[in-house]
């Protein structure tokens, strides 16, 4: 499974040009090495620290994959091999307070000793019909603001903080007043493969919003500027490639803006 895909990483960054980021679970060593070469970054949720999931009747029992400390381990083995992670939180899934803070020091740590913690996610869980917690009620905006506010004094100004805009449609302006600096992936020609039935806001509505706020709306890489500042971080099979896309600062140049 992990050499199709690594397979693929390379197909598509080959025929297209476009920078493979893979989320494919908790991942050995050698899995890693085998996706390395192919992606500008990859990507493992933390969700929650909290073992307390994992028991009968939790949003995690069952769930092998999402053991706390296997995901950490993932992420750390990959601060080894100079690999750029993407990481968060899920609010909502029947943790406490207590446990948002305890996962948030648990990534702040993890960033402090493997430095490959390039963003951290705020992501608040929505209820689907047909999964298993359909009964769960939903975390508000205002659960979203306080967990960010607080994700940003936790992991600190330099750490990148991002929540999705799509699963908060009336009140996503408001994360960039809690601490957000970053969109995620939003897509004007695809789905949220995760949420599709939350469609992406229009990216002019979504610059609108940005710049009514005090903010510029760019696009960037899956590596960001400052882990693509970094020679461990950029692969040599797509420097070249990365390097042709971006300005000084970089991101994007404004003529290779797709949208």
């Amino acid at each position: 499974m992990t050499a199709y895909l690594a397979a693929m990483c390379k197909l598509v960054f080959e025929e297209t040009g476009l920078l493979p980021h893979v989320n494919c679970g908790v991942l050995t060593r050698d899995e890693l090495l085998m996706l390395r070469e192919f992606n500008g970054s990859m990507g493992i949720m933390l969700e929650n620290v909290s073992e307390r999931l994992m028991l009968p009747g939790q949003a995690h029992y069952g769930c092998v994959g999402k053991l706390p400390a296997l995901r950490l381990e993932t992420m750390a083995t990959a601060g080894e091999l100079g690999i750029a992670f993407t990481t968060g939180i899920l609010i909502g899934i029947g943790e406490t307070p207590e446990e948002r803070v305890d996962s948030l020091f648990a990534l702040r740590e993890l960033q402090e000793r493997s430095g490959n913690i390039q963003e951290v996610i705020i992501q608040n869980f929505r209820v689907k019909p047909d999964i298993r917690m359909r009964a769960w009620g939903e975390p508000s905006a205002l659960d979203m603001l306080r967990t960010i506010a607080v994700a940003r004094l936790v992991l600190g100004g330099e750490q990148n903080i991002q929540a999705p805009p799509n699963l908060t449609p009336d009140a996503y302006q408001m994360y960039l007043l809690a601490g957000i600096n970053d969109w995620g992936g939003i897509s004007p020609v695809t789905l949220d493969h995760i949420n599709p039935e939350r469609a992406w806001p229009m990216v002019a509505e979504l610059r609108a919003a940005t710049a009514e706020a005090g903010f510029e709306l760019r696009e960037r890489l899956c590596l960001y500027p400052e882990y693509l500042a970094r020679p461990e971080f950029v692969r040599d099979g797509l420097r070249a490639r990365m390097a042709a896309l971006v300005d000084e600062r970089g991101i994007v140049r404004e003529e290779e803006t797709r949208w």
